[in-house]
C-alpha cells in the first residue's frame, strides 16, 4: 500500500507534516482492519529514498519524529493487537540513512515481535525497489565470487531481497496507477488498485472494496 500525504495537508490548508500524522493514525486503523479480516501480511511504503533525497529538512524532521511516536506507542501497549493477532513487526530499507535513536527503537520493536510469525507487517522506511534489487545483487556476487562460479537463478535473487514473498495486490490511493519504485520485483504479477481518495480518508469500505474486487478477478501471472 502506498500511501499519499502531501496532498491531502494542501487540500485542507495544512502544513505537509499534518498530513503525514493524519496518515499515521489511519496506518493503526488499517492493521485492526488488516488483522479483523485475516490478511497474512501488509506492506506500508512509509518512506522512500527519493524522498529523503527531496524533501525539506523540516519535513524529514517531523515525519521521523511521527515515526518514533507510533513505534513507541506499538512498543508500550500491554494490550496490543501485535500481541493478539501474533504479528512480527519489520522495518526494512537502508535504516543507516535514518537518525540513530530512530534505528535503535526500531530495533527494540523488530526484536520484541520476533517470535511473532503468523502475521507480519512490513514498514518500508528509506526503501527502494531499485536499491533493493542492487543489494541482493551485490549479495549473490559476493556469494558467487566465493563458490568461483556465476550461476544466478529468480529464486536466488527472491532469497536474497529484503522481502522474498510476492505481492497480491496493491492499494494505491490519490489517483495514481504507477509502482513508484515500490517492491518492482515483487509486484511482478500484483494487481493494482486504485482509488481517488487521499490515503488519510481512506476507510474499511475502501478496503473491502479493493479486497472484492481482488477475488473477483483472475490472475494471469503473464500467461
Amino acid at each position: 500500500m502506498s500511501p499519499v500525504y502531501r496532498r491531502w495537508a494542501r487540500k485542507h490548508g495544512l502544513p505537509v507534516w499534518y498530513g503525514h500524522r493524519a496518515g499515521s493514525r489511519k496506518v493503526e486503523k488499517l492493521l485492526e482492519w488488516c488483522l479483523e479480516l485475516g490478511i497474512k501480511q501488509v506492506s506500508l511504503y512509509t518512506l522512500s529514498t527519493e524522498n529523503l533525497k527531496n524533501r525539506p529538512k523540516r519535513e524529514l524532521n517531523e515525519i521521523f519524529k511521527i515515526i518514533y511516536e507510533y513505534v513507541n506507542k506499538l512498543l508500550n501497549e500491554k494490550f496490543s493487537l501485535l500481541e493478539k493477532y501474533d504479528v512480527r513487526v519489520r522495518f526494512i530499507g537502508d535504516l543507516n540513512k535514518l537518525p540513530k535513536s530512530l534505528v535503535r527503537i526500531m530495533g527494540r520493536l523488530m526484536e520484541k515481535t520476533a517470535k511473532h510469525q503468523k502475521r507480519f507487517l512490513n514498514f518500508l522506511v528509506a526503501y527502494g525497489g531499485k536499491s533493493e534489487l542492487a543489494y541482493a545483487l551485490k549479495k549473490l556476487a559476493e556469494k558467487m565470487i566465493k563458490l568461483g562460479k556465476i550461476e544466478i537463478r529468480e529464486k536466488d535473487i527472491e532469497n536474497s531481497l529484503w522481502i522474498s514473498e510476492p505481492v497480491d495486490l496493491i492499494i494505491r490511493t490519490g489517483g495514481y496507477s504507477r509502482l513508484s519504485n515500490f517492491l518492482i520485483w515483487q509486484a511482478s504479477y500484483a494487481e493494482i488498485f486504485v482509488t481517488k481518495k487521499l490515503w488519510p480518508d481512506f476507510e474499511k469500505r475502501d478496503l473491502i472494496r479493493a479486497i472484492k474486487w481482488f477475488n473477483s478477478i483472475e490472475r494471469k501471472f503473464g500467461k
